[in-house]
């Protein structure tokens, strides 16, 4: 069966940087509707377009096409005084609110001379990404995952 819209589509990915190295890797299978409003990047979702369980695409994507440029606005430096106890460590995640009150999640991301760091980009903003994706399976998806999925269940 081929990936096409409305498929239920189940893949495991890893991301390289330009060296080759691994950032993150998924041997978890995870799932999506293909032609769905899903959360994957639409060059990849292109990339998989008519394949079949067992093959494999590589795409790559510069930032724009992937994580977005890394924004400094979104980064803040401050006196580690300033900064509760709790949260004064590498990798520690601070919940702010921006100026419309929506919840933002900042990850300390450098302690240095008595300052720490907070950022709230995507740990890959900014970087070239390169994806490999194992097809592991293709079938019909039902009428609920449809429905989850936002995707029109005329093309079926």
């Amino acid at each position: 069966m081929k990936i096409q819209a409305n498929k239920m589509v189940t893949l495991t990915y890893s991301i390289l940087d330009d060296a080759g190295l691994v950032l993150e890797q998924n041997d978890v299978p995870v799932s999506y509707v293909h032609g769905g409003h899903s959360d994957l990047f639409e060059k990849i979702e292109r990339a998989l377009e008519g394949k079949t369980a067992g093959d494999a695409v590589d795409v790559t994507l510069p930032p724009a096409e992937g994580f977005g440029e890394h924004d400094s606005s979104l980064t803040f430096t401050d006196d580690i005084d300033n900064v509760p106890p709790e949260f004064r460590r590498l990798g520690a995640e601070v919940e702010m609110q921006n100026a419309q009150g929506e919840p933002r999640t900042f990850v300390v991301t450098k302690i240095e001379n008595g300052r720490l760091t907070v950022d709230c980009n995507h740990p890959f903003a900014g970087k070239t990404v390169h994806f490999h994706v194992e097809v592991m399976s293709v079938r019909d998806a039902t009428a609920d995952e449809l429905r989850q999925a936002g995707a029109n269940p005329n093309l079926h």
